[in-house]
């Protein structure tokens, strides 16, 4: 059976304008979900927008999967009176219904996992016609009449005795090609819920709210950090192995400034079997030949999403991302600094990167940051 996932974006958002492509924790908003639908059992995944932007952001970001692809929608289908379900069936009629479960995902839903994607596709192949993602509330619930919905409020019962209710969260819904093509809607026929943790059900409407989940989706990821021998070290360039200065002429990019003790403190890396890797979302060719000349073989350029493309990376070459450690000085390498194993920023790196790196160095960038990491990760490895 062919499971194809549909992540539906618009370019307008009344509350957060651009919301589905501003960066949370450094990565675009969608992104999130998007890696999430790649390493899941979906067969593929569309990204249906009507902004040129995010289509070539997906073309140029997440070549390394043959799993997605960006389709234009239509202007009818994306403007503000515009229901999810238009947009649903406008692409389903463009290719004639080519799947057999349809997945809808949304973008503002940063905590999608893909156990819960997976999870709504057992449903399906147990036999149901739809499922759709639920979290269970235990609070109570009252209408406008001032009448308790929910519970007896004479009779108050105690947490652990309240079964509470389930709520739709807005993450995933599953259903059959068959169900969606007489319904015309994203869920009918014998629908089954699941459940997903409490901290997904955080909606993002307002400036308030993206800080918060911004937080919550920091500390989920640093929860899952283990403590494991480092394999590989993964390097930004721009403020780690330079002072984040560059020369520029009327030509371009002239000069860079590298400090040679990181240099020796990486061939000290690669003596005890510690793979070094370099993510850059610049394309330069002086980073290009001083790597060359470090001999670091594994170098990502014009990375605009790292967390997504080291993901991809470590799923291809069968890698634990604890086993990594990770050196970034702004907020494109957040993600990744939150999920590694052990995180670096150096002396001189923003204020947020320093909140949740592990290890706040000594040294700045350009002026012996990386010699310093590469000292931790030498001592450091010796307890295993």
């Amino acid at each position: 059976m062919k499971a194809l996932g549909f992540v539906p974006l618009r370019k307008g958002s009344k509350g957060i304008p651009g919301k589905n492509k501003r960066k949370m924790l450094g990565r675009p908003l969608f992104c999130w979900v998007l890696t999430e639908a790649i390493f899941s059992k979906l067969d593929e995944v569309i990204v249906f927008t009507d902004d040129t932007e995010i289509i070539e952001f997906v073309e140029n970001q997440f070549s390394w999967t043959s799993k997605v692809k960006a389709i234009l929608r239509s202007e009818k289908s994306a403007d503000d009176i515009a229901s999810t379900e238009s947009a649903i069936l406008e692409y389903c009629e463009k290719v004639a219904y080519d799947f057999d479960i349809f997945c809808l995902l949304q973008a503002t839903s940063p905590f999608t996992k893909v156990s819960d994607i997976n999870a709504g596709l057992l449903k399906i192949e147990e036999g149901a016609d739809a499922s759709l993602s639920v979290v269970k509330t235990h609070r109570f619930i009252w209408n406008q009449k001032g009448e308790s919905i929910n519970y007896e409020y004479a009779n108050r019962p105690r947490r652990q005795d309240f079964k509470g209710l389930l709520v739709e969260n807005g993450a995933v819904y599953c259903t059959t090609k068959k169900a969606l093509q007489i319904s015309k809607n994203r869920i009918s026929g014998n629908i089954v819920p699941f459940e997903m943790p409490e901290i997904s059900y955080t909606e993002i409407d307002s400036e308030a709210d993206w800080i918060t989940v911004e937080n919550l989706l920091a500390t989920d990821l640093r929860k899952q950090k283990v403590n494991s021998k480092i394999t590989h070290l993964v390097l930004d360039v721009d403020g780690v192995f330079t002072d984040g200065k560059v020369l520029f002429s009327e030509n371009g990019e002239l000069a860079k400034s590298f400090d040679m003790r990181d240099g020796m403190g990486l061939e000290i890396l690669r003596q005890y079997q510690v793979k070094v890797m370099v993510m850059t979302s610049e394309n330069s060719a002086l980073v290009t030949a001083r790597m060359k000349k470090l001999k670091i073989e594994t170098v990502f350029l014009g990375a605009k999403d790292k967390f997504g493309l080291l993901q991809g990376y470590c799923l291809k070459n069968n890698l634990e991302i604890s086993n990594l450690a990770y050196v970034g000085d702004d907020v494109n390498d957040m993600a990744n600094m939150c999920r590694v194993g052990w995180s670096f920023a150096p002396a001189n790196a923003m204020e947020e990167i320093k909140r949740i790196a592990d290890v706040n160095l000594a040294k700045k960038s350009g002026e012996g940051a990386i010699r310093e990491v590469a000292q931790f990760i030498q001592k450091y490895n010796t307890r295993f």
